[in-house]
C-alpha cells in the first residue's frame, strides 16, 4: 500500500480501533458499476451533497465528464483529483462554477488511487481503491484487458468511515489550493449541521440500485473470453451490498450494535444442535446477518398461503436472484407455530425451517439484549429464556425452544458465542450453500 496515499492514511487512523478496514480485491468493470450506482443516489438524493473523486488519470476522468455534468446540478460542490492530460481542463464540466480540478503530481501516491466519496445530510457513500503495483499483478503483469485492472481497497456506506476519508482528503487537497480545502471544510459544517434536520435517503432503494448496476455489469461482461472471474467480483459486491446495509441497520442501534452478529452465532450453533446440513447453517447464518433489514415488528396486510408476496422491506433482497431464499426466510420469520403469525398465518411445519429458528433466536436475543440493561448477565438469560418458553408450541416450535434451552444452559455456564462483525469483503462464502443445496437435491432425486 502506498505510503502517504489516503487508503494508506485511512486504514492506519482505524487500525487499533475494534472495527479496522477489511480490504477486498475489485476489478475494474465492479468499481466502474459500483460508481454509477452510488452517483445515481446523487441524482434521487433529498440533499446536495459534497463530492470528492479520485480518477488516476484525467483521461478517465474525461471519460465520465458529461456525467459529471449532470452530477454537478445536484451536487453542492465537486472535487475532481487525477494527473492531467490533454484536456483535463478544458471539458465544459471542468468550467462549472461548483467544480474544481486538482492537478496531481505524477508522483503523488493518490494519482494511483480511484475515489468516489459522497457526503450528504441524507446521503453517505464511498469508494476507496488503489491500483496493484506491477509485483502485485505477478508474472502475468498488467491485464491486456482494460476490465480486468485490479483494485484493492474497500466501498462503504457509513458516515463515520465517510466523513473522516473526507477529512483526510481535504488535508490533501489542501496541499495543492489551501483556499479550496477551506471551501470544503465549510461545506462539512454546513452538511453536519443539516443532517439532524434532514429525512435520511431510503438505503434499501440505493442497495437494489447497486445491485441493478452489478447484475447489468455482470451482463455486459459475456463477451469476454475470460470472465469467469470477473462475473464472481460482481457476485460478490452484490452480496456485500446487503451486508452493508445490515451492518449499517445494526450500527444504527446504538444500545444493540451487534445484534444481527449475535443473532447470526445463536441461529449457526442451533443449526449444528439441529444437525442441519451445511449449506442450510450456512443460508441460515446469512439470513440472520441480514434479518434487519425487515425488522420483526411489520405492518402488512393479511395474506392468504401459500401465494404471499414478500413484505417491503424484504422485497429489495429479491433483486439478487441467489438471495430469493434469503428473502422467503426473512419474510417469514415473524410467522407463528400455531397460525397467528404474519405474514401469511403459515403454521407449524409449513413455515420455512429457517424462519422458525431465525425468528426464536431474534426473539430470545433482543430480549436479553433488553434485560441486560437492568439484570446481570444470568439473570437475563435466564428471564429471557422464560419468556421465549412461555410462547413454547404457540408462537415457537416446542423443539426448537428445547435446543434453545441446552444452548441456554451452556451460556450460563460459560459458553462464548463467537460473536464478531461479518468481513463483508470476504462474505462470499455465504451463498456458496446454493451449490450445496442443488447437489444434495440431486443426490437425492438419484436415490
Amino acid at each position: 500500500m502506498l505510503k502517504g496515499s489516503i487508503l494508506q492514511q485511512l486504514k492506519s487512523a482505524l487500525e487499533n480501533t475494534n472495527r479496522p478496514l477489511n480490504l477486498g480485491v475489485y476489478y475494474k468493470n465492479t468499481l466502474v458499476a459500483l460508481c454509477h450506482a452510488l452517483e445515481d443516489g446523487i441524482l434521487v438524493s433529498g440533499s446536495q451533497p459534497l463530492v470528492i473523486t479520485a480518477f488516476q488519470r484525467g483521461k478517465w476522468y474525461l471519460q465520465e465528464a458529461e456525467r459529471y455534468h449532470d452530477l454537478a446540478q445536484k451536487s453542492r460542490h465537486v472535487v475532481i483529483m487525477a494527473a492531467p492530460d490533454t484536456g483535463f481542463a478544458d471539458h465544459p464540466t471542468s468550467k462549472l462554477p461548483n467544480v474544481d480540478l486538482v492537478a496531481l503530481n505524477s508522483e503523488d501516491p493518490v494519482a494511483q488511487e480511484w475515489h468516489l466519496i459522497i457526503l450528504a445530510p441524507s446521503y453517505t457513500a464511498m469508494v476507496l481503491c488503489q491500483e496493484l503495483s506491477e509485483a502485485d499483478y505477478g508474472v502475468g503483469g498488467r491485464p491486456t484487458i482494460d476490465l480486468e485492472r485490479k483494485f484493492y481497497g474497500f466501498w462503504t456506506f457509513e458516515p463515520a468511515r465517510v466523513e473522516k476519508t473526507i477529512e483526510l482528503a481535504i488535508a490533501h487537497i489542501n496541499r495543492y489550493n489551501p483556499e479550496l480545502a477551506q471551501q470544503l471544510k465549510s461545506h462539512v459544517q454546513a452538511i453536519a449541521q443539516e443532517s439532524a434536520q434532514v429525512e435520511p435517503d431510503d438505503l434499501n432503494t440505493i442497495v437494489s440500485r447497486v445491485v441493478d448496476y452489478l447484475q447489468t455489469s455482470e451482463y455486459s461482461i459475456k463477451q469476454i473470453e475470460h470472465h469467469q472471474v470477473l462475473d464472481s467480483n460482481l457476485v460478490s459486491n452484490e452480496l456485500q451490498a446487503f451486508l452493508r446495509l445490515g451492518q449499517l441497520i445494526d450500527l444504527a442501534d446504538t444500545g444493540n450494535p451487534l445484534a444481527a452478529a449475535e443473532v447470526a452465532a445463536i441461529a449457526e450453533i442451533m443449526g449444528q444442535l439441529l444437525n442441519l446440513p451445511a449449506w442450510q447453517v450456512k443460508r441460515l447464518r446469512l439470513a440472520s446477518l441480514l434479518h434487519r433489514i425487515a425488522p420483526q415488528s411489520v405492518n402488512v396486510q393479511y395474506c392468504e398461503a401459500p401465494s404471499c408476496p414478500l413484505i417491503p422491506a424484504a422485497q429489495v433482497l429479491r433483486t439478487m436472484p441467489r438471495l430469493s431464499a434469503i428473502a422467503q426466510i426473512i419474510n417469514h420469520l415473524s410467522e407463528h407455530w400455531d397460525g397467528s403469525g404474519q405474514p401469511a398465518g403459515l403454521i407449524g411445519e409449513t413455515i420455512p425451517l429457517e424462519s422458525r429458528i431465525l425468528g426464536l433466536v431474534a426473539d430470545f436475543q433482543q430480549r436479553f439484549t433488553h434485560l441486560s440493561q437492568s439484570h446481570t448477565r444470568e439473570e437475563a438469560l435466564s428471564t429471557a429464556f422464560a419468556q421465549c418458553q412461555q410462547q413454547q408450541g404457540k408462537a415457537w416450535e416446542p423443539k426448537l425452544v428445547d435446543t434453545l434451552e441446552l444452548l441456554m444452559r451452556g451460556m450460563q455456564q460459560g459458553l462464548t458465542l463467537p460473536v464478531s462483525p461479518t468481513k463483508i469483503s470476504s462474505g462470499m462464502w455465504l451463498i456458496e450453500e446454493e451449490r450445496g443445496a442443488r447437489n444434495e437435491e440431486r443426490v437425492m432425486s438419484n436415490e
